[in-house]
């Protein structure tokens, strides 16, 4: 009998034992399960950031002199080479001259024979024995053989082709042999100055007038000279060293693809630059006591971009934000809401209008 109450009393323990603890776990299963969901929780605030707009641009020499011929003849000699630097009027091609020098010696007859026939006229002019009219004549046709023989003398000097202009020569389109003329539609080479470069590149519209109101001034004129600096990305995606600065745009937006054509310009002491480089020009943007907040604290629907704040009970509430600007992972705010009001900055996925969180600073 002793035997039997004592495993009773053992059995009946361990059942007080085993409910208690199924009561516990129930216990914290209900605590658990009317605990609200616990997401970070931040304060808007404001701040000054700077973001910058990237256009693709095409380099080019402040001067871009194409060199053609002012004679006709055959090219007798190439005297540099590709990529050469030259100085203005240093000589680039030599023409076959042969055919002038024939032509300059015939000029030279006629001139004489044109001297001759106003000295034998002027004595008889004197006399009276002819008129004066003879001589004249005579006179008038001396000026004419010394303008042939003028003409002929400067094509031969033609002859030989100069650089207009300090620089680096180009792609040289024609070599010894070719036949050229004054009349030629393509150039004998290119030379151009790359002491400075000019950037060319398009804007659209509304980002031209985005880009002329941010600046200070009453005109065109003195928005773009209180512009800032600009900075040009290289094609292998290096930031060139020099920073450039927008000097111009073209009078009209184009009819044909609604942009406005912007010219910059960047010093080139290292000659890095050359024609035909290309790039992007980095246009920077400062947003002053904005309101700035992360992408991630953001969502999109039907084209709209929505943020969830939190209010004073900790419920969540969409709301739609205008966006001014993206700066690398951060949004500008432009209006939706303001500075002290709080936002949940990330997991928004799981989130949904009205419901209940647990904030986590």
């Amino acid at each position: 009998m002793k035997i039997t109450s004592l495993s009773n009393s053992i059995i009946f323990g361990l059942t007080f034992l085993f409910l208690a603890s199924c009561g516990n776990k129930e216990e914290s299963q209900s605590s658990n399960a009317t605990q609200p969901p616990m997401f970070p929780v931040t304060t808007v605030e404001t701040k000054t950031i700077t973001g910058y707009n990237e256009y693709p641009v095409n380099i080019e020499g402040i001067v871009n002199s194409n060199v053609q011929a002012k004679t006709s003849g055959y090219i007798q000699k190439v005297l540099v080479d590709e990529g050469s630097r030259v100085s203005k009027g240093q000589a680039l091609f030599r023409l076959e001259t042969q055919s002038l020098n024939q032509d300059a010696e015939a000029a030279k007859a006629r001139i004489n024979v044109a001297q001759v026939e106003v000295d034998k006229l002027k004595p008889l002019v004197e006399k009276n024995i002819i008129s004066s009219v003879q001589l004249e004549t005579a006179k008038a046709n001396l000026a004419q053989a010394k303008a042939n023989y003028s003409s002929i003398a400067a094509n031969i000097g033609y002859a030989t082709v100069k650089s207009p202009v300090d620089g680096y020569v180009g792609a040289i389109n024609l070599r010894e042999g070719a036949l050229v003329s004054a009349t030629d539609t393509t150039p004998l080479t290119t030379v151009s100055d790359i002491s400075s470069v000019y950037a060319f590149f398009t804007l659209n519209e509304a980002q031209y007038i985005n880009y002329l109101q941010r600046a200070e001034g009453k005109t065109k004129e003195e928005r773009i000279k209180n512009s800032p600096d600009v900075s040009l990305v290289l094609a292998n995606g290096e930031i060139y060293s020099e920073k450039g600065r927008i000097q111009t745009s073209t009078g009209q937006i184009s009819d044909a693809t609604g942009t406005i054509k912007v010219r910059a310009s960047f010093n080139n002491p290292n000659e890095l630059l050359t024609n035909g480089n290309s790039g992007k020009i980095r246009i920077p943007t400062t947003y002053e006591d904005a309101i700035v907040v992360p992408q991630s604290a953001t969502y999109e629907l039907q084209d709209k971009v929505f943020i969830y704040t939190l209010g004073d009970n900790d419920t969540v509430s969409g709301k739609t934000i205008e966006i001014e600007a993206r700066v690398d992972n951060l949004y500008v705010v432009r209006s939706g809401i303001t500075a002290g009001d709080r936002i949940v900055p990330s997991g928004v996925s799981k989130l949904r209008d009205g419901m209940k969180i647990t904030p986590k600073s």
